[in-house]
Order: C-alpha cells, then structure tokens, then sequence
C-alpha cells in the first residue's frame, strides 16, 4: 500500500491508537479525517494535529453513518482508505446482577450490547456504506482495527473479546469477496497498548498479569510499516505470540488469560 497521498478516514480518532494513526498518516502526506463523539476532544484535535480534519460520528448509531458519508464524500471526494478504529472495552462480570431488577432489567439487556454495537456493528456498517466508493477510487484500502484478543479471550472481558473475534473472522470474509477489485483488506490486531482503554472501566494491573504493555508510538511504527509491506494481518507484539499460542495450546493459554476472574468474582460477592 502506497502510504502517501491519500485521503484517510479513521473512526474514533480522537484518543489512543486512532489519535496516534491520524499523527503519523499526516506526518508522510496523507490528508487525515477523524471521528469521534466527544465534541470537546474533536475540537482540540486540529490543535494538536494541524491540518487533521474532524466530523462528529458515533458509529454505534446506524443512522449518523449515512450522514457521515454524505458529509465526508462531498468535502473529500478522493477519499479512499477508511480505518475502523472506534472501539470500546469494559470489564464485565456476567454474574452481576444487582442492576437488573424491575426496570434496571431491560436497561442491562440493552447495555450488554453495547461493545457489539460499536466494534462490531460499527465496522460493519460503516464498510457497507463506504464500499460503493472504495471500488470507484484509485488505491483504495480498508484496515480493520481488531485486538490479539480476536484470537483469545480475555474473560474478564468477554463482550470485547467477542467483538474482536467477530471483526477478525469478518475481515477475513471482506477479503475474499473483494478479491477481484483493487481494494485491499487489512487487519490490525493491536497487543495491549499504552492507551485510555486500558485506564478505564474498571481494569486493574492484576488484569493485566503478564502482558507486555507495548509503548503506542512502537505499535503504530509497525502498523504502518506493515501497511507499507502489505501484510495483510498485522499483528505486532504480543499479538504474533497470542495467535500462535491459540493454535498449539489453547487451553493453556486460555487459562493464563482467565486468572483476573477469581478475583473479580470474589469482588462481587
């Protein structure tokens, strides 16, 4: 992939791993569109990044997509590579149910999805609608951003882990059935990153046990060199070891990655 000269879309850019991607993309030439919810961050963005281009989009919300790709088309109609990068990940005991009594019931049911709407959902949606485009622009190329736990799962967290899972097998099925256009299919599956997500929601360092925190800046220097190599399936850090451990002993690695659960649960009783 040529990676410079383009017009890039990145969803949920305005922190982390999508903030990081719009900084160095801008830095080798690239005109840089950003998404993202929090208006005061999308406003504090070309503060940082001058020249990044910001939009306000949620894609947990179907109906904001559409209005997204009109805006974004009719301003940068040479758009032509979009990196789905928004996501969320919260730690969620399943057996907690002290939220779902009476009218908390239906409230928790519609809660428990939300990471499905945004990581999952949210992609989806937004390859469909972008699709039309991408097949009529030169260079074009889509980057969906997964985790090394697409290939196993974190308990503590079990909902991400499922999105991620879900996301990666999608990106493997968008590229077989785009391999007769000039759209190429990438997948990033980020090890744990020094970023926001692993501040919030509620994760502790015993979580954490045993991962290696890879530092941001090094993460994106390697996707974007494996963009640039067109590695299909990039997977830096620790995320190579999590694949192939999934393969040759999935069952010890798994119960490597489910020893925060004891304490979680004894937290809840």
């Amino acid at each position: 992939m040529n990676i410079s000269g383009n017009t890039i879309l990145i969803t949920g850019g305005t922190s982390g791993i999508g903030f990081e991607l719009a900084a160095e993309l801008l830095k080798l030439g690239n005109t840089v569109i950003i998404t993202g919810r929090d208006q005061r961050r999308l406003d504090e963005a070309p503060q940082k990044l001058p020249g990044v281009h910001t939009f306000p989009s949620d894609v947990s919300d179907p109906s904001a997509i559409p209005v997204l790709f009109e805006a974004v088309i009719k301003k940068f109609p040479a758009l032509n590579v979009l990196i789905n990068n928004a996501g969320i990940m919260r730690k969620l005991n399943l057996q907690d149910r002290k939220n779902e009594t009476g009218n908390g019931a239906a409230n928790a049911l519609q809660d428990i999805g939300r990471e499905i709407e945004t990581n999952l959902l949210g992609p989806i949606r937004m390859v469909q609608q972008f699709l039309p485009h991408l097949k009529v622009v030169n260079n074009a190329a889509i980057v969906n951003v997964t985790s090394g736990l697409a290939f196993v799962p974190l308990p503590v967290a079990p909902i991400y882990c499922a999105t991620k899972a879900g996301l990666h097998s999608f990106t493997q099925s968008l590229r077989v059935q785009l391999k007769n256009t000039s759209i190429k299919v990438f997948e990033l599956a980020p090890p744990a990153t020094e970023t926001p997500l692993l501040t919030t929601e509620g994760f502790t360092p015993e979580d954490m046990k045993g991962a290696q925190i890879m530092d941001l800046h090094k993460m994106v220097a390697v996707a974007i060199d494996g963009l640039k190599n067109d590695r299909l399936e990039i997977r830096p850090g620790q995320s190579n070891i999590l694949k192939l451990m999934s393969r040759i002993a999935p069952q010890f690695i798994l119960n490597q990655l489910s020893r925060s659960v004891d304490p979680m649960l004894a937290q809840s009783r």
